[in-house]
């Protein structure tokens, strides 16, 4: 569903104004509901609240037990965050998420198929270079005979 990347800023207030090819399908399909929350990588992840909830309530599932998974229910569940596009199509991203993600005033929207990614423009453009440094023989096994 969401695909791409696009260059944006956030106002003074912190708010992003999500670009149309975007809007329309959040508008159309998920009345402009979304959550936000903090991701491993130091971006945000901006769901659809109908995507979320699967996986909000998978993670809970899990037995808060062992330490890894409470590591990722508290990052993914604790910095979650209800939002609503206002009239003009923008969210207002709380300043503790501005700070997880480090989030400035540029930033990089990027479209993962059922989410998308924000990310600080300098943190998305080192991503980029590691992501595009492999080595021959460091893909992951499941890229091997992967043809674009």
């Amino acid at each position: 569903m969401f695909q791409g990347a696009t260059q944006l800023s956030l106002d003074n207030k912190g708010r992003l104004a999500i670009p149309a090819r975007h809007r329309d399908i959040l508008l159309a399909h998920f009345a402009g509901q979304l959550v936000l929350t903090a991701d491993a990588d130091g971006c945000l992840l901006c769901y659809p609240q109908p995507e979320w909830q699967p996986i909000r309530d998978k993670l809970l599932k899990l037995s808060s037990l062992n330490p890894r998974i409470r590591a990722l229910q508290r990052r993914l569940i604790g910095y979650a965050e209800d939002v609503e596009m206002d009239a003009a199509g923008r969210v207002l991203i709380s300043p503790a998420l501005r700070s997880y993600a480090m989030l400035d005033k540029r930033v990089m929207l990027i479209g993962q198929g059922n989410k998308l990614e924000l990310w600080d423009e300098a943190k998305w453009t080192a991503q980029q270079e590691i992501a595009l440094s492999f080595s021959h023989g460091e893909l992951p096994p499941e890229l091997e005979g992967f043809t674009l």
